[in-house]
């Protein structure tokens, strides 16, 4: 289905869903591989999106994402031939958008430069000891991509013990969660969460509705920095 709107059983259309999903190289995979570990990338590549569509019972998704370079440094003949295949997968419609995650600033740069298709999403784990991964994030902008920021708390816990952050959050009297999404929305990023309790969701979305002033952003861009 896609159309807007809700169903007539009352349940969201697709085109309500933003669905996005992932490419994993064999080395970050599980036992549960949703391809065949011996057939070249590019098949790789197909048959993941082809499981990740039935998993997710649907005939297209909205962004479809390389889970990282084959390399820690610079992009692989594994990257180049695994970006290939997803833009073969834009362009026949099967996804919207590409995008690339635990990317570095020169793996990123490289790979606008040589890609076909550029990506449009970059989805980094993000630390405050990078401030907030500000290089990657400064590129972003330039180039309008969208930065989506994961493990903001998980990966930052001796941010979260901040007295700083702390008189920030009870001036506003909000939680330590609310203000770092509230932080990340306003220095450009998309936060992430992967939490599946119903009162810590309805929290994190109230994040949109108050705002820090520039220089609390100041100060919570500077913790933990190094």
């Amino acid at each position: 289905m896609k159309s807007g709107g809700f169903a007539p059983d009352g349940r969201l259309a697709r085109a309500d869903l933003f669905l996005q999903t992932k490419f994993t190289y064999a080395g970050g995979q599980d036992h549960r591989l949703p391809y065949d570990p011996a057939a070249d990338v590019a098949t790789q590549v197909r048959q993941s999106f082809v499981s990740s569509l039935q998993h997710l019972r649907t005939d297209y998704v909205d962004s479809y994402v390389l889970h990282g370079p084959s390399l820690s440094r610079g992009l692989g003949d594994a990257d180049y031939a695994a970006w290939q295949a997803m833009e073969d997968l834009c362009r026949a419609g099967l996804t919207r958008f590409l995008g690339v995650s635990n990317v570095s600033l020169d793996q990123l740069q490289l790979l606008i430069r040589t890609a076909q298709i550029p990506p449009r999403f970059v989805q980094n784990r993000c630390f405050a000891a990078t401030y907030w991964d500000r290089d990657v994030r400064e590129l972003c902008a330039a180039r309008g991509l969208v930065y989506q920021g994961f493990s903001l708390l998980t990966a930052n816990r001796h941010v979260l013990r901040r007295p700083e952050l702390h008189a920030i959050a009870r001036r506003h009297e909000r939680t330590l969660a609310q203000v770092i999404f509230r932080f990340a929305q306003q220095v450009g990023m998309l936060p992430l969460t992967g939490t599946t309790d119903g009162g810590h969701m309805r929290e994190d979305l109230e994040s949109a509705t108050f705002l820090l002033a520039g220089d609390e952003v100041g100060v919570i861009e500077a913790l933990g920095a190094r």
